[in-house]
């Protein structure tokens, strides 16, 4: 790949500023997965100061609050949103998840910003506690390392095209 152009994010956090909105719906869960969040975040450099949390009552709520974090977006350098659907005996789930995500998706399609997705789509509670600190990891963590990433990969694209 000589003479290629390669842009790939770095996990240096150091400067960069963070909004990270959580449900507090299935708290135990959603409270598992904003502390690796912050841990990740506060371990690869962002201050205390750099990070500012929004609570909302569930994974539902979570696109209108990222929306209004976003308008502000000179404030952030990317968004993270944390939250906990688990399958009930309703199309409920389906409902919840579809807003939740398209949601997600249109604020940072609109906002040219990083909103990472960490909301947990899962079957059982089993599950969620396998990804919330369990044998699967903690996806709040890889959610907060990925906004890292892509925070430093546009950086690097937006400074190539100047």
């Amino acid at each position: 790949m000589s003479g290629t152009n390669t842009f790939a994010g770095d996990l240096n956090a150091s400067g960069m500023r963070f909004g990270i909105v959580v449900s507090r719906f299935n708290a135990a869960i959603t409270e598992s997965l904003l502390e690796a969040a912050l841990a990740a975040l506060r371990s690869h450099g962002v201050a205390e100061a750099d990070i500012n949390v929004v609570r909302v009552p569930g994974a539902f709520e979570l696109p209108l609050a990222a929306q209004r974090l976003a308008v502000s977006s000179t404030h952030y350098d990317a968004l993270i949103a944390l939250g906990c659907v688990i399958r009930g005996g309703t199309p409920h789930f389906e409902y919840v998840c579809r807003a939740c995500t398209d949601g997600l998706l249109q604020v940072g399609l609109t906002f040219d910003l990083p909103v990472c997705f960490g909301v947990l789509t899962t079957d059982t509670n089993e599950q969620a506690e396998a990804r919330a600190g369990g044998a699967e990891g903690n996806k709040g963590s890889d959610a907060a390392l990925t906004a890292i990433e892509m925070v430093s990969v546009l950086r690097q694209l937006e400074a190539k095209s100047k």
